[in-house]
């Protein structure tokens, strides 16, 4: 059995059995406490029965800044996910679909236009996840994780900047059926 809350300081000690996967970024305390302190009500945690994290999900909504309102890459209101991920143990159980529904609720309360997110181009299981959440690709960003930063024999990677539309944009007009043939560098991504 699982239980699901709001995220607490102390679960950062308790996070190991999910942030060991390749693929979720692990980031500094100061960074975790952030999210804790401005967004409390989308940073949640799943844990199990012996109390242990088995999956969390950080977001956060806003715009971008109104000196960008007539840019061409300008984001209007939208609740954006941070980070999701769920133990290797714990995956397949809905678990990681249950903790994006409830961000998907807190966001439409929040009035957001839409929830977007960052996935890297070669993660063919979590584009999947997301794609059957009804999430779509809205544009692809060209080198994003910059892993050659920090190791010159790696390579940089695509992300695809995936969006879910929210009842406020009843139009569809912040999602495109073409995204993956819509390309911009990081620096247009705020």
């Amino acid at each position: 059995m699982a239980t699901f809350r709001r995220f607490r300081p102390d679960d950062v000690n308790k996070f190991s059995k999910c942030n060991l996967d390749p693929l979720t970024e692990t980031y500094e305390l100061s960074f975790y406490l952030q999210y804790h302190a401005k967004w409390p009500s989308l940073f949640q945690v799943c844990e199990d029965v012996n109390g242990n994290i088995v999956g969390y999900i950080m977001g956060k909504v806003e715009a971008s800044p109104d000196a960008f309102k007539f840019a061409e890459h300008y984001l209007p209101w939208h609740a954006h996910i941070t980070a999701l991920t769920v133990a290797p143990e714990a995956r397949r159980l809905g678990i990681g679909k249950i903790l994006t529904e409830q961000l998907e609720l807190v966001a439409d309360a929040n009035d957001s236009w839409f929830v977007d997110l960052f996935v890297r181009r070669s993660n063919e299981r979590a584009i999947t996840f997301y794609k059957n959440m009804g999430y779509s690709v809205f544009r692809v960003v060209k080198d994003y994780y910059g892993d050659h930063a920090t190791d010159p024999t790696q390579s940089s990677e695509d992300a695809f900047d995936m969006r879910k539309p929210m009842k406020r944009d009843q139009k569809l007009q912040h999602i495109r059926s073409d995204g993956e043939q819509h390309f911009v560098n990081p620096e247009d991504v705020w």
